[in-house]
């Protein structure tokens, strides 16, 4: 016969199943808590990494293989419709004259017509004496020996506008990888520097940024005098070369 009545059996039992309840909720807590400060230092290192930024810069230097150049008329007389025809005539002239250097129609684009009067201040209230038609192509030259004939063309049909001659490269992406790892290389060599003096070793590259130009060499200009016609002496252009920069920041790990 038990000493425990069935009544005193049940609340012992209870009481284990109220305990045992506790804690398990306890450690669901625990375990909670526990998964949430993992999930926020998912993919971070128990020790984070001792790094350091640092810049680089290179820069590469080629020979252009295209020209612009933007040739233009200014006609000025009394009526509009003298103006413009005038200038058309020369314009047209111009075209003509490209095409017989082989220039393809693509590579000239007109960038610039515009018609406007000329005042005559003398007698104080302005009075029109007469119309300016000014017309200009962008023309772009990818033989750079027929830079000197397309600006004595110019000065041959009277163009008296001639301006913005620049060089340039149709595909600067090799210059622009050179450049680069010029600059890379540059930043490596200062980061093992700095690692070294602080008695440490470089380790792997954690971020990697860059910023790159391509400036435009000086560009020869020329104005040419009103009239033209007659046979031009073709001057004398150089292309010189072009320079391609890039700057980078890196960050390496130090060991």
């Amino acid at each position: 016969m038990s000493i425990f009545s069935p009544h005193k059996e049940h609340k012992a039992w209870y009481v284990l199943l109220h305990a045992l309840l506790v804690v398990l909720l306890l450690l669901l807590g625990t375990l909670t808590v526990l998964t949430a400060k993992r999930a926020q230092r998912l993919g971070l290192a128990d020790n984070p990494p001792r790094t350091i930024m640092i810049s680089g810069s290179g820069k590469a230097v080629g020979i252009p293989d295209i020209a612009t150049v933007n040739l233009g008329l200014i006609t000025e007389r009394r009526d509009v419709l003298s103006a413009q025809r005038e200038n058309s005539e020369k314009m047209n002239q111009l075209l003509a004259r490209l095409k017989d250097l082989q220039i393809p129609k693509d590579d000239i684009q007109t960038t610039q017509y515009q018609i406007y009067p000329r005042y005559d201040y003398t007698k104080g209230a302005g009075t029109i004496v007469g119309y300016t038609v000014s017309q200009s192509v962008s023309v772009k030259i990818r033989d750079l020996g027929k830079v000197s004939a397309v600006l004595a063309a110019a000065g041959e049909v009277g163009a008296n506008q001639v301006s913005g001659v620049s060089f340039t490269l149709d595909d600067p992406e090799d210059l622009r990888q050179e450049a680069r790892t010029k600059a890379i290389g540059n930043a490596k060599d200062k980061a093992r520097d700095i690692a070294k003096a602080l008695g440490l070793k470089l380790g792997r590259i954690v971020s990697f940024n860059e910023s790159s130009s391509f400036p435009s060499p000086m560009p020869y200009a020329r104005e040419l005098g009103f009239g033209g016609g007659g046979e031009t002496i073709p001057p004398q252009v150089e292309s010189g070369t072009v320079e391609v920069s890039a700057d980078v920041s890196v960050m390496f790990e130090l060991e």
